[in-house]
């Protein structure tokens, strides 16, 4: 039987790359602009079975702009250094939740949300596994897009590697593996584009908080490093392509391929 679950939206105004990004509008089927965090919360409301949606802030800005559209709020430290760090400090101000806790990031209203259901399956399945997280096979159409940011000195996606049993051995902002050019042809078939997803247990939630930032952690900007830093499993759930590029607002230039798929998809 699935166990419940309860999905927090970590939520940051400040950002190196995209400053507000929480709040920046982007226009829907029908013309329609919502802010970022609208849309990724309204991708939230759509996962079956969960018991909760809130988003995890320590804005004053985007805790106003989601209680307009009538979201719930927490408000978390100023001190949170990640996505991870602010759902922990958002569960322990709740402390009702569930024991399986989801982090669906603000940034990504394109998350096949579809598969969280199956990623609260797979830890509850797993003891030995810290965290769950999806990955998707590239595309040759996200494989380029992965590689145009690369080459313009962009941070575009994160990939993943991982071992035979589903073990995530490293994720990078680089693309993994290493495909030498004359293979470039067909190379999107062996890179698996890391979706913005993870199903914690509390337990390993909190164990994560408590600990020091991982040196791969702060090189590489990527929270879920520190994870395998401590020597906790991560285990990585393979999807089929959900049918539609899976882009994260990294960049302003996402702002137009984002758009373009909610409306080809008739999101308003």
């Amino acid at each position: 039987m699935r166990r419940d679950f309860a999905i927090v939206i970590p939520a940051r105004y400040a950002s190196t790359r995209f400053p507000g990004k929480p709040l920046a509008r982007l226009k829907g089927a029908g013309g329609i602009e919502k802010s970022l965090i609208q849309r990724s919360w309204e991708c939230a409301q759509e996962v079956p079975d969960c018991v909760g949606v809130w988003v995890a802030t320590d804005d004053e800005r985007i805790a106003a702009e989601v209680s307009r559209f009538g979201g719930k709020v927490v408000m978390t430290s100023p001190n949170c250094r990640n996505g991870t760090e602010r759902c922990a400090d958002a569960v322990r101000q709740l402390p009702e939740l569930p024991d399986i806790i989801v982090n669906l990031q603000g940034d990504a209203p394109l998350t096949p949300t579809m598969a969280i259901p199956g990623l609260v399956d797979r830890l509850a399945s797993d003891d030995q596994a810290a965290m769950v997280t999806p990955a998707v096979r590239c595309s040759s159409q996200t494989y380029a897009h992965l590689c145009a940011d690369e080459a313009a000195g962009r941070v575009g996606g994160t990939t993943v590697v991982f071992d035979q049993s589903g073990r995530a051995l490293y994720f990078s902002k680089r693309i993994l593996p290493y495909i030498p050019a004359p293979s470039a042809v067909d190379a999107n078939a062996f890179v698996h584009l890391h979706l913005g997803i993870y199903a914690y247990r509390q337990s390993h939630l909190m164990a994560y908080a408590s600990a020091a930032p991982s040196k791969l952690e702060l090189i590489e900007g990527l929270e879920q490093l520190r994870f395998l830093e401590l020597g906790l499993q991560v285990g990585i759930m393979t999807m089929e392509s959900p049918g539609w590029e899976p882009v994260e607002l990294n960049n302003p230039s996402d702002v137009q391929i984002i758009e373009k798929v909610l409306l080809s998809r008739e999101i308003s």
